[in-house]
């Protein structure tokens, strides 16, 4: 298999940068997973060995692909073993901060011709390319949950992106098998501009008694289509993620209908986060 890139570096070995390192693994490339916790590390090259099990199983790649894949994957607790990748995804906690101080490492240490992108779900992409020195090679790779298995990735562009990056994300992406789709740089993008107004107002729902919560899923599962029903969708995303992308677009856009629920704040501050912590809208203990 031919990798469009060689040497891929992926920052963040939680949910999202592990399935992100798989994707690039199985697609051939060389992915140095990088985390400051060597526990999470561990735990995220377990996943990526139990994916590509459950692939083998169902007989959709044989085990010497699986285990070509895993070979593929090399760890490190050190930004600065970046070195000759041609790209970078960042994919830790939804925090500026954090994502700030990664950039301006990344700029540093990573060659001058490496893309950096972020897989973040609502933090500006000009914001975040404001820390670095290579505005126009940072870009907005936002992959969806289960990565290996969800075909989109929303791909935005900074004030400064230039359109040689943009090319090159849309078709890495593509090579990956996966469908991309180029946004500007606005609070939310497309994905959660759209979702997490939804989320929220079932949220209200059930705050103010309309339904249950199993009857504002069944309506929109049964009623709209949908395959999860948005408060099902809230505990797999985490509760504390939705609140921090309504703050973004509440702040961002300063309009009123992005105001975050309350009842999504008091789970928040009640760490019922949903199936990450056992427990949120619904019980997975």
């Amino acid at each position: 298999m031919s990798a469009y890139y060689d040497k891929v570096a992926v920052v963040g070995a939680g949910t999202m940068g592990n399935g992100i390192a798989q994707v690039f693994a199985q697609s051939g490339s060389q992915v140095l997973l990088i985390d400051a916790a060597e526990a999470a590390l561990d735990k995220g090259v377990a996943t990526i060995e139990t994916n590509l099990g459950r692939l083998v199983k169902k007989e959709r790649m044989t085990q010497a692909d699986a285990d070509a894949a895993l070979a593929r994957v090399s760890k490190s607790t050190q930004l600065t073993d970046v070195s000759d990748q041609k790209l970078v995804v960042e994919a830790v906690s939804e925090r500026e901060d954090l994502k700030a101080m990664i950039f301006k490492t990344l700029d540093e240490v990573a060659a001058p011709d490496t893309i950096l992108a972020s897989n973040t779900s609502s933090i500006s992409i000009t914001t975040i390319a404001a820390n670095t020195k290579r505005p126009e090679k940072v870009i907005g790779m936002h992959f969806m949950n289960p990565v290996p298995i969800m075909k989109l990735v929303e791909v935005i562009k900074g004030h400064e992106t230039d359109d040689a990056t943009l090319k090159s994300v849309l078709e890495c992406s593509e090579a990956l098998g996966k469908t991309p789709v180029d946004a500007n740089d606005y609070p939310g993008f497309v994905s959660n501009r759209v979702l997490m107004p939804m989320i929220n107002e079932a949220i209200f729902c059930l705050m103010e008694g309309v339904a249950t919560k199993e009857g504002i899923d069944t309506v929109m599962k049964l009623g709209m289509a949908h395959p999860m029903g948005p408060l099902q969708l809230a505990d797999l995303i985490g509760l504390d993620v939705c609140l921090d992308i309504l703050e973004v677009l509440h702040g961002g856009l300063g309009d009123d209908k992005y105001r975050p629920c309350p009842l999504l704040r008091r789970m928040v501050a009640a760490k019922s986060l949903g199936r990450k912590t056992g427990k949120g809208f619904y019980d997975y203990e």
